[in-house]
Parts: C-alpha cells; structure tokens; sequence
C-alpha cells in the first residue's frame, strides 16, 4: 500500500487552482468573481475621474514647467490606486460573496467525497442567510482587536522596525486561514471558537496556507481568483484533517 505524502498548506492552496476548473463547481467561482469585477470596474472608473480632477486643480497651483511631473504621479496614482483598491474589494466582497462560498466550500466537498451535505433549497439558503453574515461578523470581531493591537505596534520605536512586519504578517497568516476554513467548517455548524482550535491543533498547515493565501492576496488583479482558489484548498484541507474528527468526534485532527 502506497504511503500518501503529508500535504501542506502550500499544497492545499495549490489545489484550489485544481478544483475551481472543475466543471461542476465552475458557476459557483464565476458569479462572485463578476460581481466583484463589476464593483471594482465602476469603482475604479469613478476613482479615475476624481484623479483627473484632482491632477487638474493640481496643474491649475503649479508652474508650467513643472506639470512634466504628471508623467511620473499619474502612473504611481494609478499603481497605488490599484493595490489599494484591490485590499478594499477582498474584504468588502468577503460579504458579499459569503453564502456563494459556503455553496462553493459545499460543491468542493461534494466533488471529493462523493456525498451530499443536504442542505437543502434555495430558500434554506436565504433563510439561512443571517446566520451565514452574523458568522462573518464574529469573524470581524475576532478580527478588529488584534489587528489595532499589532498595528499599534508599528509605532514602537525598535520593535516597528523589526518585530512588527514579521508579526503582522504571521497574524495575516492565521486570519487568511480562519476566514476561509471557516466555510466548511461552518456548512457542518461547526462552532467559531471549535474550529479556531482545530486549526491551532495543526497549526503548521493552518500557517502555511494562511500564508500563501496571504502572498497571493498582496498581487493586484490576481487576488480576484484568490477567494475561490483559497475556499477550494480550504475545503480540500477540511476533508483531508478535520471532517472525519467531527464526524466521530473521539477522534482528534492531525
């Protein structure tokens, strides 16, 4: 009998890239990927125009010859534009796209095991729509303290210089992990704080997906396919580690 290899996160996250082509699972990739394209193209075509009118009462309080620097402030303006604008859309469509994750997470379990969640209709689904959002409110709650904690910490003389950066990116880590688990974890009514201890039981796959998601997340225009890529590999984790734990629950993840 062949011996399976130990799988990291990197890998989980990798098969996402597997998972979303799948055909089964495709609709449910693309209508939250085209609603946020389509908020993020008007977003940005509105953002544009107030750069333009910022760029030309700029021009109208400078000296003509220097308005040769909008060659270089625009495409840094539009650059930063994009970066920040693409941070925004990933938490904000984290929202919006909630109960099509939990559908995605759902099919993604269906395709690797072969056996239904019954869940129910669609009108399940819209019943259950306030407590898929108050599951991503506790999230945010859980979320908001630590964040201005260890931001705080980018003010401390030394520490923001060195430690702050490393810790930051850590905590990223195990957000980017708890906030895309946490969709099939919650579609087994899971609750928040069992399956924060589940992943700290396996912390080195939680960090490493956490951080891959996380790298992949910091790429403009790229971090669009991440939420459906990071919820396929999270499900894919979640059958791998934890669903035979909480199915017998004697049984402790590795």
């Amino acid at each position: 009998m062949a011996i399976q290899p130990v799988k990291s996160g990197v890998n989980y996250f990798l098969d996402g890239f597997k998972l979303i082509k799948q055909p089964g699972l495709r609709a449910f990739v693309f209508i939250p990927l085209m609603v946020n394209l389509i908020l993020f193209s008007t977003a940005i075509y509105f953002a544009v125009g107030k750069l333009d009118d910022l760029f030309g009462w700029m021009n109208s309080q400078i000296p003509e010859y220097l308005t040769w620097l909008n060659f270089f402030l625009w495409p840094l303006a539009i650059i930063s534009l994009l970066v920040v604008m693409s941070f925004v859309f990933s938490s904000v469509m984290n929202w919006i796209a909630a109960p099509f994750n939990g559908l995605l997470a759902e099919k993604v379990e269906m395709h690797l095991t072969g056996k239904s969640l019954n869940s129910g209709t669609t009108i399940d689904l819209i019943k259950d729509l306030p407590r898929i959002l108050g599951r991503e409110w506790i999230k945010l709650k859980y979320y908001l303290p630590r964040a201005l904690i260890f931001l705080v910490l980018f003010i401390v003389p030394v520490v923001g210089q060195t430690a702050a950066p490393i810790l930051w990116f850590l905590f990223s880590a195990w957000m980017m992990a708890i906030q895309y688990c946490d969709f099939p974890f919650d579609n087994h009514k899971v609750p928040f704080n069992d399956m924060k201890f589940a992943l700290s039981q396996t912390k080195g796959t939680s960090y490493t997906f956490g951080a891959t998601v996380t790298l992949f997340s910091m790429i403009p225009i790229v971090n669009f396919i991440v939420m459906p890529v990071a919820i396929c590999g999270a499900t894919a984790m979640w059958v791998d580690k934890y669903r035979e734990a909480y199915k017998h629950p004697e049984i402790a993840p590795e």
